[in-house]
């Protein structure tokens, strides 16, 4: 495929690329989080990672460009990326996406020289934005990587990330050569493979072959034993916020962090930019920031705590929307806490504080049901976690991928595997709908009179009708493909009493399951997931 003129740099290219990160890493996770042992055996970096990619991936789908520029979509992967960033691991890649989109971003049309200039500003800005790099981690794959890149002589984007992601592969091999505790242990470095795991999906995107799954020789992995109690001496404390500064402003702050503890990482621009740092003074390095600018989104793990995991007794909320009484009722025999909305209403901030608040849970993943309620739980998320709540918010753009999340919803399990289990389960399903339209516009289908049927895939109007049915089936056709098991109908008010039937019929020849769930849901007479 390198050779195949339709392989481009573009949006549809950089949305793809984080969603097979996304879903890559969502799979490697857990291996990657049993190699973490440098510079915290924390056990994270995997999960890390993981919600860092989702945060760019979401920004990223939430950009709409006709002309598939790629500018705008990377933009929104490296502010998507900031925001979301988690650990040492995750702020580092942040810089790595940020230095990637800060060079695609300039051109309508990337070509290959774009690519290896990309991967070289990556690296070099993830070397500067670490205060004491160390080699054999994440910094010197990206490095092999770049210098790999930089080797290609012809004009191929392909060629050029398969040769990034070759090198970066190779170099994860040794670095047990390079780093001590990763020889002791036996491993390579963890979030060298998570950087891996991201350069094989932009690979896979541009040349459209699978890459190989098994990331490093076997006998480079041997399985070790978690670090025991009392053998880490480093700083007690991970300090991370977000902060609203001048750029002139970080050489100082990078200074006075640096001298109150280790592992310190300081990424973005433009204002806004995002501190960790490993220390035992908590308050000196959140006062480092107030001089600095407006920290806020502030986090602190006791990683001692956090590297013995002790047991602890927590007790954990699911909030989610819901539109219509059916599908609230069956949201509350699973066991989630609903926030009714009237019809056309979308739910307050206070809303979902309210939902937490009132349970005494101390952790809270908090489900939006659709795109217009996702700030206002991400608003409302900030508010919980000054109270000290562990929350996330969990991507739902419709109900039906509220109700696959809240499915596999483990409360026995850690929290960051509940939120990534529910996150691929919610990313998994695709959602559609059928509305009537309530005045005339010009669709993505066409033009649309008052009282037309309207079809919908992923948000998108795809089908215009006269007929309740007949849009049903068109939609379910869209949505289906070979590898679909599940179709759920959640039904509306205003659907019709034949519709159910009617769609029994036309499945089962497809072998395809169907569940109905009568929603009750006002204006939206059926609302469709496929799985």
């Amino acid at each position: 495929m390198a050779d195949d003129p339709r392989v481009a740099l573009d949006a549809a290219c950089l949305r793809n690329w984080m969603l097979l990160s996304q879903d890559s890493l969502g799979r490697r996770r857990k291996e990657i989080d049993a190699l973490n042992v440098f510079p915290v055996p924390d056990g994270d970096t995997g999960t890390n990672m993981y919600l860092t990619v989702e945060a760019a991936a979401v920004a990223a789908g939430e950009v709409s460009d006709p002309a598939n520029r790629p500018s705008p979509v990377a933009e929104a992967i490296a502010r998507g990326s900031l925001l979301g960033a988690r650990g040492n691991s995750g702020v580092i890649l942040s810089q790595l996406l940020r230095g990637f989109a800060d060079v695609v971003g300039r051109v309508d049309t990337p070509a290959a020289s774009t690519l290896q200039e990309a991967l070289r500003r990556g690296a070099d800005q993830a070397y500067e934005a670490v205060s004491r790099p160390v080699e054999g981690t994440v910094l010197t794959v990206a490095r092999a990587a770049a210098d790999a890149a930089s080797t290609v002589t012809t004009d191929d984007l392909a060629a050029v990330a398969t040769a990034a992601a070759d090198s970066a592969r190779a170099a994860l091999a040794r670095t047990p050569e390079q780093l001590p505790a990763l020889a002791a242990a036996g491993v390579v470095d963890a979030g060298g493979k998570g950087l891996v795991v991201v350069l094989d999906a932009l690979a896979e995107v541009l040349t459209g072959e699978t890459r190989v799954e098994d990331l490093i020789p076997a006998a480079a992995v041997v399985a070790h034993e978690p670090m025991p109690q009392g053998e880490y001496h480093g700083p007690r404390y991970e300090v991370m916020y977000l902060l609203d500064g001048e750029d002139d402003a970080i050489p100082q702050l990078r200074s006075r962090l640096d001298a109150l503890g280790d592992s310190l990482v300081v990424v973005g621009g433009g204002g806004l930019w995002n501190v960790h740092v490993h220390t035992d003074s908590i308050g000196e390095s959140i006062e480092a920031g107030i001089e600095a600018g407006r920290p806020h989104r502030i986090a602190v793990t006791d990683l001692i705590e956090q590297q013995r995991h002790l047991p602890r007794e927590i007790t954990r909320v699911v909030v989610a929307v819901a539109h219509g009484p059916g599908v609230a009722s069956l949201l509350e025999e699973s066991g989630a806490v609903v926030v009714r909305t009237p019809p056309r209403g979308r739910p307050s901030t206070r809303d979902f504080v309210r939902a937490v608040t009132s349970s005494g849970a101390r952790e809270a993943l908090l489900l939006p049901s659709d795109s217009d309620s996702t700030p206002v739980a991400k608003a409302a998320a900030e508010f919980l976690r000054d109270d000290d709540i562990r929350v996330a918010v969990v991507p739902s753009r419709s109900i039906v991928q509220t109700l696959s999340a809240v499915a596999v919803h483990d409360a026995a399990a850690g929290f960051d595997d509940d939120v990534v289990t529910m996150a691929r389960a919610s990313s998994a399903t695709r959602y559609g709908g059928v509305t009537v339209a309530s005045k005339e516009a010009i669709t993505t289908a066409g033009r649309c009179q008052i009282g037309d049927v309207l079809g919908l895939v992923d948000g998108d109007i795809v089908e215009i009708g006269d007929s309740v049915e007949a849009v049903t089936m068109r939609v379910i056709d869209r949505m289906c493909s070979s590898t679909s098991e599940l179709v759920t109908l959640v039904t509306g008010s205003q659907g019709p009493p034949e519709l159910v039937e009617a769609v029994e019929a036309h499945l089962r020849s497809a072998l395809v399951d169907l569940e109905v769930v009568a929603g009750g849901q006002p204006y939206w007479p059926v609302i469709v997931g496929v799985e």
